[in-house]
């Protein structure tokens, strides 16, 4: 299922958060919105899911124009902060999450199983959350947005805070649900994990600045990092506001 943004602004206050942003991501694709931090990665993610109104454009999620609550079931979303309740086990937070999308008691035992194992944490079901580390939680936090199998999954800054093996397994957990047609996309201020995806969404004081296939971005660089496509866009800031 495709994404499309069309001519997004939005503002908070008298500050312009997202600034005229266009761009589609095509379906079954992992997009990396990469920015530094405070850059509108997170309003953007926050726009897409429909928890925010556009105040110009439009954002569609396949045919439907967003905000949209039918959609809700068609979409997954792992935010920044874990969103977990700490006085219950892996199992019950899954259960309860797992009742809001209404699936069945006897499919939602067998996904539940499933995606735990796929996040690592079969051993650790019973387990009470506030005896999770946080590499332990990201990835409950994870199993919980893809528990209803969503067409389009969101992920805002997921590897924050966590170490560089623990981010490497679930970068791999995000491949392999991509292969099953999901697709994925991933907020990150961390450079090198645009490697990681297909394609990617530059994202600079609420501008795109940049948005194209991986290899393409990194093949207008001189270095081949893409660290250089935002030093040359801040030359550039700095350069219109002289």
């Amino acid at each position: 299922m495709n994404i499309q943004l069309q001519h997004v602004d939005k503002s908070f206050g008298d500050q312009l958060a997202i600034d005229n942003i266009d761009f589609t991501i095509p379906s079954g694709e992992i997009c990396c919105l990469l920015g530094p931090s405070g850059s509108g990665k997170t309003t953007l993610i926050r726009l897409m899911i429909g928890a925010l109104a556009p105040d110009k454009g439009s954002v569609h999620i396949g045919e439907t124009k967003m905000p949209n609550m039918d959609m809700l079931q068609q979409i997954g979303f792992m935010p920044q902060n874990d969103g977990l309740y700490e006085d219950l086990s892996a199992e019950a937070n899954l259960a309860f999450f797992g009742s809001i999308y209404k699936l069945g008691k006897k499919a939602l035992q067998e996904r539940i199983t499933e995606v735990l194992n796929l996040v690592d944490l079969t051993n650790d079901r019973n387990k009470l959350v506030r005896n999770f580390s946080g590499g332990m939680k990201k990835r409950l936090s994870l199993a919980i947005a893809i528990l209803h199998k969503p067409d389009v999954l969101f992920l805002d800054e997921p590897t924050v805070g966590i170490d560089p093996i623990l981010r490497r397994q679930i970068w791999d957990q995000f491949q392999v649900i991509r292969r099953e047609g999901t697709t994925i996309i991933v907020s990150t201020h961390v450079m090198d994990e645009v490697l990681e995806c297909d394609r990617a969404a530059l994202v600079y004081n609420g501008r795109l600045i940049a948005y194209d296939h991986v290899q393409d971005l990194l093949d207008q660089t001189e270095n081949g990092r893409v660290e250089e496509l935002f030093l040359i866009a801040g030359k550039e800031e700095v350069g219109d506001h002289a």
